[in-house]
C-alpha cells in the first residue's frame, strides 16, 4: 500500500502541531500499533524532546498574542518538520521516493501552518482569551484524532485532512480584513512603545 495518504496527513498535521505528530508517530511505532514508523522516530530521546516541546506549545498556543509569536517562530520549523517526517515515512515504506514525500509533506505543512497562523491573528483581534483556548484545544484534538485514524484508514484520513485544509484556506480568505486589522494594531503598539522609549513617559497630572 502506498504511504502517500499518511505522508499527506502527517504533513497537514505537522503544520498545525509538529511536535504532536513526532510524539504520536513515535509512540505508535514503539507500541507496535504500526510498522510504518521508522526507528529514528521511536527513539526515547526523540520522544522525550517531542513531549517537552509539545507541552510548551500546548501552553504558548493558548495565550493571546503569544500564540502568534510562537507561530511566527515556527513558520520554518513546521514545514521542515513535515518534510522530514514525510521523507522518513517514505524511506520506511519504500513505496514513494523520499524527495517526493518531503515535497508533499512540507507543502501540506506550510499550507496548514498558514491557515493556523492566519486564523490566530484574526482571533487575537478579540481581547478575550477564551477563543484562543478553544481553538488550540480543538487543533490538538483534531491532530491526535486524525493522525490516529490515519493508522487504520489512511486514505479516509487523507481525505478529511484535505477537506479541512481547503476549508481552512477558504475561511482564511474571508478573515484577511481582520488579520490586516491585527497587523495594524500591532504596528501601532510598536510605534507607541518606540515613542515612549524615545521621549519618556508623559508628566504626571
Amino acid at each position: 500500500m502506498s504511504v502517500l495518504p499518511l505522508v499527506f496527513t502527517s504533513g497537514w498535521a505537522s503544520g498545525v502541531n509538529a511536535y504532536a505528530v513526532v510524539l504520536l508517530l513515535g509512540l505508535f511505532g514503539a507500541t507496535g500499533l504500526t510498522d510504518e514508523v521508522p526507528e529514528s522516530l521511536q527513539r526515547p530521546e526523540v520522544l522525550v524532546v517531542a513531549g517537552v516541546l509539545f507541552v510548551c506549545e500546548a501552553f504558548a498556543d493558548k495565550i493571546p498574542y503569544v500564540d502568534s509569536v510562537w507561530d511566527t517562530v515556527h513558520t520554518v520549523i513546521r514545514p521542515v518538520s513535515g518534510a522530514v517526517v514525510a521523507a522518513l515515512l517514505a524511506g520506511q515504506s519504500g513505496s514513494l521516493s523520499e524527495l517526493a514525500a518531503g515535497a508533499i509533506g512540507g507543502s501540506s505543512a506550510l499550507a496548514s501552518h498558514t491557515v493556523k497562523a492566519g486564523t490566530r491573528m484574526a482571533i487575537n483581534t478579540s481581547p478575550e482569551p477564551f477563543s484562543n483556548v478553544v481553538m488550540s484545544t480543538a487543533e490538538d484534538l483534531g491532530v491526535a484524532g486524525i493522525l490516529t485514524f490515519a493508522m487504520f484508514h489512511p486514505e479516509a484520513a487523507a481525505i478529511i485532512a484535505g477537506v479541512l485544509l481547503l476549508a481552512g484556506l477558504l475561511v482564511l480568505y474571508f478573515l484577511i480584513s481582520r488579520i490586516k486589522r491585527f497587523l495594524r494594531r500591532r504596528a501601532q503598539r510598536r510605534e507607541e512603545k518606540r515613542l515612549v522609549d524615545r521621549l519618556g513617559p508623559p508628566p504626571p497630572g
